[in-house]
């Protein structure tokens, strides 16, 4: 017996299926969580031709403490109640048009029901109505997939993934969230269906390309994406990362696989999705600057800025937010390279103001991006870096106790140099602003009112001069 069964949820789940007399099911990613020992309040029944009157019934006996929603056109509902979200789909066969993923579906047995799966170890079913209380049903031998860790579709899989092509990235993200296998035949037929990956919605793709990125070894799926051809059709911009070049005996690492470094290294110590994305994006923009100096070798000088300014189009082009979260990437991406740089020269106070200025509150996910760029397999060099990157949080943390430059704000703005000085709007405004800034930053004058007065006095007679 199944031990989820004995909970209260479902107990109450049979009763209104016994109710109704109909056969009822759990089936999908609960019960493969279940096998996996992944914990899973995501709830997914199936039952002979009854789904939305069971679910109305569950919420009847649930009463306000739940939500509840059908939709009846696809024959499917929805009940939401406390940690569960449990869903509940009539058995259905589904048949597909070639220019679309969305199947014409009709009512279907339980066996039509799990031969339309995507794969084997989420065809599995258990049963939880009084005909067939906790019997499982595992057509395909699923679970003997779960335990071989092995990916494989129910039927043939040249088919599945031609009928709904988002079933080739649900493969890989599958395969990188659980550290998984895909079999030999389905992953030859992903490289074979690619191009179908054209009729699904950019929406879709990068929802399960963010769920790849937030799995605990992303650049598994990444690798997968890349050697199935996916990644260069939804991600051209990192499959041009691909590649080596050599001239005259000198060449540049793969800055693909170095970014699959710094990207997990940075999955290592947070879970943030937007860090993650900027581990993705801080070199994208290395082979647009590429170049190659005679008895120097490769450069790629500037990247960072012009990575900067392909964010917002790459977060455009996959449909992912144009907000904050993408002001945040494109300004870690920009500032990537100002704390290596301050790691391989001396910590100057001026240096670490200006990189708090600019960093402001992300400064330490600036600073923990910059830490997991350091891929070298130099133990001599990764040492010398490290020692040298906590020089710089030592003085970023002794500058702002002392300065307050992180989010700062002039202690004189704009509008009060205009009464003060009895100027109209103009470029002299400009001038005195940004001069009191680099005299705060550069340590020449103090974060306060006082001193930036005396500063602002001083420059406003030269320039009367």
């Amino acid at each position: 017996m199944y031990p989820f069964l004995h909970r209260e949820i479902f107990k109450l789940i049979r009763t209104c299926a016994d109710e109704l007399d109909a056969d009822a099911y759990a089936i999908g990613g609960f019960v493969r969580d279940h096998f996996l020992n992944r914990p899973c309040k995501d709830i997914d029944l199936v039952t002979i031709g009854k789904g939305i009157d069971l679910a109305t019934l569950l919420h009847k006996k649930l009463g306000k403490q739940s939500h509840l929603s059908t939709f009846k056109n696809f024959g499917t509902a929805q009940v939401k109640f406390e940690e569960y979200d449990i869903e509940f789909v009539g058995a259905r066969k589904e048949s597909y048009n070639r220019h679309s993923r969305k199947p014409v579906v009709e009512d279907g047995s339980l066996e039509d029901d799990q031969n339309r799966r995507d794969f084997t170890i989420n065809a599995l079913a258990i049963g939880i109505s009084k005909n067939n209380f906790g019997k499982l049903l595992d057509p395909f031998d699923g679970l003997k997939d779960l335990q071989n860790r092995i990916l494989r579709t129910p039927l043939d899989p040249d088919l599945t993934y031609s009928d709904d092509p988002l079933r080739m990235m649900r493969a890989i993200r599958f395969a990188s969230q659980l550290d998984f296998t895909i079999e030999t035949n389905s992953f030859l037929a992903i490289s074979k269906n690619k191009e179908r990956i054209g009729i699904v919605s950019k929406e879709r793709i990068s929802d399960e390309l963010n769920k790849i990125i937030l799995s605990p070894v992303p650049s598994k799926g990444f690798k997968l994406l890349s050697d199935t051809g996916l990644l260069q059709l939804i991600f051209p911009e990192m499959a041009r990362l691909h590649g080596t070049e050599t001239i005259n005996g000198l060449s540049h690492k793969d800055n693909f696989y170095h970014t699959l470094e710094v990207l997990d290294n940075v999955s290592i110590k947070t879970n943030n999705l937007w860090l993650r994305w900027s581990a993705i994006l801080h070199d994208i923009a290395k082979p647009a600057t590429k170049r190659f100096e005679e008895g120097h070798g490769f450069t790629f000088h500037g990247h960072e800025d012009k990575g900067a300014r392909m964010v917002p189009k790459i977060f455009a082009n996959l449909k992912l937010p144009l907000n904050e979260k993408m002001k945040y990437v494109q300004k870690l991406v920009e500032l990537h390279l100002r704390p290596i740089v301050l790691a391989k020269t001396e910590v100057t106070d001026s240096a670490v103001r200006r990189l708090l200025f600019e960093a402001g509150d992300d400064i330490d996910d600036l600073m923990l991006l910059c830490e997991s760029d350091i891929t070298t397999k130099n133990p001599n060099k990764v040492k010398r870096y490290m020692l040298n990157f906590e020089l710089v949080r030592k003085k970023l943390v002794e500058l702002e106790e002392k300065d307050k430059i992180r989010n700062w704000q002039p202690p004189i703005k704009g509008e009060e140099i205009m009464v003060l000085y009895g100027l109209g709007p103009g470029k002299h405004i400009g001038i005195l602003k940004n001069a009191l800034k680099d005299a705060i930053l550069d340590g020449e004058v103090e974060n306060n009112y006082e001193n930036a007065k005396l500063f602002l006095d001083k420059k406003f007679k030269e320039l009367e001069e």
